[in-house]
Order: C-alpha cells, then sequence, then structure tokens
C-alpha cells in the first residue's frame, strides 16, 4: 500500500506539466500566421532602348587661330590678358609704327604730285582739242596730249594703290585676334623683332563654344552593329533621333548631350578603328582641347527590349546574375538572366525574363524561395529627384 501511495503521488506533478504543455500547443495553432512581407515591384514592359557604344575620345576646338604679324617691326605692347576671352577685331600686340606712318606720309605726297601732273595734262589736252578744232594744231600734238592725260591718271591710280598698300601696312601695326575664343599665352614680349616672312607664331585664339569629341570606334564593333541591323536583331536610328553623351574623366556625366557630326568613311590602318566627331555646347568652359573624355554614342535601335532597376539584380557564387520574380501564386521565385547592356540605372536583359513578368526590386533581403509576398509598385527615387531639380 505504501508504495502505492508513492507512485501515485509521483504520477500527480507529472500529469499537471503533460496539460500545461497541451495548453501551450493548442495557444501557438490558435495564433494566426504572420502576413507575407511586403516588397517593391515593377511589371516589365516591352521598350525600344537605343544601343550606345561606349568610346573614348578627346576635346578640339572647333576653330583654332595662330597669330602671326604680317609686317616687319619691333613688338612695342601686348594689350590682351593671357589665358582670357577676347572677340574677333580685339587688339592683341602693338608694332612700332613710326615707319609706316612716314610711308603713309611718302605715299599722300606721291598722290598729291600725280593728281597735279594729272590736273596740268588734262589742262594741256582741253587746249590742243580747241586748238585742233580750229585746225590750229597738228593731229600728231592731239593725239600726244591725250596720251600724256591717260599717262597721268595711270600714274594718279598706281600712287593712290601706293597709299592704300602704306595704310594697309599701318594697321597691320595692330595685330588683332581673327576669330572670338580662348587666347592663349604670348610667344613673344615687348621688344621683340617680328617678321611678315617669318613663321614664327604670337599667340594662339581658340573657339571653345562649341567644341568637338573625337572619338575612335573599332571596326570590329562597327560591323557587329551593321551586322545586327541587317538580320533585324537591332533597327537604324532615325535621323535626328540618336544621342551622343559625354562622360568626363570622373565619371560624371556632361549636363548637355551632342549631336554627331559624322563618322570617317576609312580605317586607320595601324589602329584598326574609324574615327567619329561629336559637337558640344561648352558656354561655362568646362570642355578643355586635349581633355579625355568618354563618349556614349546611340548606335542602333533594340525593338522590344526588356530592362529592369539595377538594384534588382544580385549576384551569386559564381557571378551569375540572378533575379527575384512574383509568381501568379504571389510567392517569390529566384531567376537567373543574362545581361546584355547597361542603361542609364537600369541593365536590359537579354534573356531569363519576358514582358509582363513581375519582379522584385526593393526588399530582397525579406523574400525567400517560394515564400509568400504582398507587392507594391516600386518607383525609382532617383527619376522623381531629376524631375524635381528639371
Amino acid at each position: 500500500m505504501k508504495r502505492a501511495t508513492i507512485a501515485a503521488a509521483l504520477l500527480l506533478p507529472l500529469m499537471g506539466l503533460s496539460g500545461c504543455k497541451e495548453e501551450e500547443n493548442g495557444a501557438a495553432a490558435a495564433q494566426p500566421a504572420p502576413p507575407p512581407p511586403e516588397v517593391g515591384v515593377v511589371t516589365l514592359q516591352a521598350e525600344d532602348l537605343p544601343v550606345a557604344s561606349d568610346l573614348p575620345g578627346r576635346i578640339a576646338a572647333t576653330r583654332i587661330a595662330e597669330v602671326r604679324a604680317r609686317v616687319d617691326g619691333i613688338v612695342e605692347s601686348r594689350v590682351f590678358t593671357q589665358g582670357g576671352r577676347v572677340e574677333a577685331g580685339d587688339e592683341l600686340f602693338h608694332i612700332d609704327p613710326a615707319p609706316y606712318r612716314i610711308a603713309v606720309e611718302a605715299a599722300q605726297a606721291g598722290v598729291a604730285r600725280a593728281e597735279a601732273a594729272l590736273d596740268e595734262a588734262s589742262h594741256a589736252a582741253t587746249r590742243i582739242e580747241t586748238l585742233a578744232a580750229s585746225n590750229a594744231t597738228s593731229r600728231a600734238q592731239l593725239d600726244s596730249a591725250r596720251a600724256a592725260q591717260l599717262t597721268a591718271e595711270a600714274e594718279l591710280a598706281v600712287a593712290r594703290s601706293e597709299l592704300h598698300a602704306a595704310e594697309l601696312d599701318l594697321s597691320y601695326t595692330r595685330v588683332t585676334a581673327p576669330i572670338s575664343g580662348v587666347i592663349g599665352r604670348a610667344f613673344v614680349t615687348e621688344g621683340a623683332l617680328v617678321q611678315a616672312s617669318g613663321t614664327e607664331v604670337l599667340t594662339t585664339v581658340q573657339s571653345l563654344d562649341p567644341v568637338y569629341a573625337d572619338i575612335v570606334q573599332p571596326v570590329s564593333e562597327l560591323m557587329r552593329l551593321r551586322r545586327a541591323m541587317a538580320d533585324g536583331t537591332l533597327s537604324q536610328m532615325a535621323p535626328g533621333v540618336a544621342r551622343v553623351r559625354l562622360f568626363l574623366d570622373d565619371g560624371t556625366e556632361y549636363a548637355t548631350a551632342g549631336q554627331l557630326l559624322f563618322s570617317e568613311a576609312s580605317v586607320e590602318e595601324t589602329s584598326g578603328q574609324v574615327t567619329l566627331r561629336a559637337e558640344f555646347p561648352n558656354p561655362d568652359g568646362v570642355l578643355l582641347p586635349g581633355m579625355f573624355v568618354r563618349v556614349a554614342v546611340d548606335m542602333a535601335l533594340d525593338g522590344d527590349a526588356v530592362a529592369v532597376p539595377s538594384q534588382a539584380v544580385t549576384r551569386d557564387a559564381a557571378g551569375a546574375a540572378l533575379v527575384w520574380v512574383v509568381d501568379g501564386a504571389q510567392k517569390a521565385e529566384q531567376r537567373k538572366v543574362k545581361i546584355d547592356r547597361p542603361e542609364g540605372n537600369r541593365l536590359v536583359i537579354d534573356s531569363g525574363l519576358a514582358p509582363g513578368e513581375t519582379v522584385i526590386v526593393d526588399g530582397l533581403q525579406k523574400v525567400a524561395p517560394g515564400a509568400p509576398v504582398a507587392p507594391v509598385p516600386w518607383s525609382d527615387p532617383t527619376a522623381a529627384a531629376s524631375g524635381a531639380r528639371g
């Protein structure tokens, strides 16, 4: 009896513990499941996107004028600020004008002498013509008088041309800017002897608004694009549609797009490249000749392309590109994709996705394969910020 009593006493606490566990399990089963995590999604749409070539290039001035002396003489003064802006016709150097003023005065005296000789010859011819009318002189004297008058007229024309030449040489003592633009450093100083027959450059003026971007493209890439357009994979850009975007050496994009002017019709023999030239406005002087840049040129049009925001793409351990897709059951599915190229802050997908599919962009850390999600529309905040600034 005592043993039975002791056993019963020991079983009572165990039965109590078992009852408590059953109550806890029942309470846990009664609690509702947590809602699926909210994720930002975009629905893919087919687009016509340009195919851009990212090419190296260098900035060049649209016009370069080398300023040289047009008369011989000693430089008296330099009247410009090196590195400043000048307008066409602004005086840059002043050459000693004294010898040329003397030449002008001598030419003026020559004109006066020729005018006096013409006046005398004209009066003589008039008198001879009057005498000839009354048969008081011979025909030979009349012809001689008329010839003397014509000779005096010719000598006056020569004297006047010599005066114009002397005045032109005098004007050349003011060395002026042939074009408007930014002027470089002076290669001569006051007291230097300059010569019209020499090859010495006094300074240079460069027109820097707009500027050229001379860029090179491998001929292999050009042929690949042409083949893609021939087989219908890509289409030709419509005239005037192609954009040319410029990126500075630090990677920042230049604020204003440019236009493609021409492409060379021949291939450079040593490098196997063709040269393209684009033009960019440069009102603030940001772009300087010789500056290294990269230029994105829209070469063709990719029809029915699919692009996803860059942040929607992750990588696995092997480096393969992955995206999360919301299936018809509102569950997350991981998908391998092949990336073709970047397009702004998006990536163009070559394979793995199709128009109409829903891709998770925001909240990737909340999803797991096969787990339910609550998709909400996602909008690019950088695009909204750019629109607000515009």
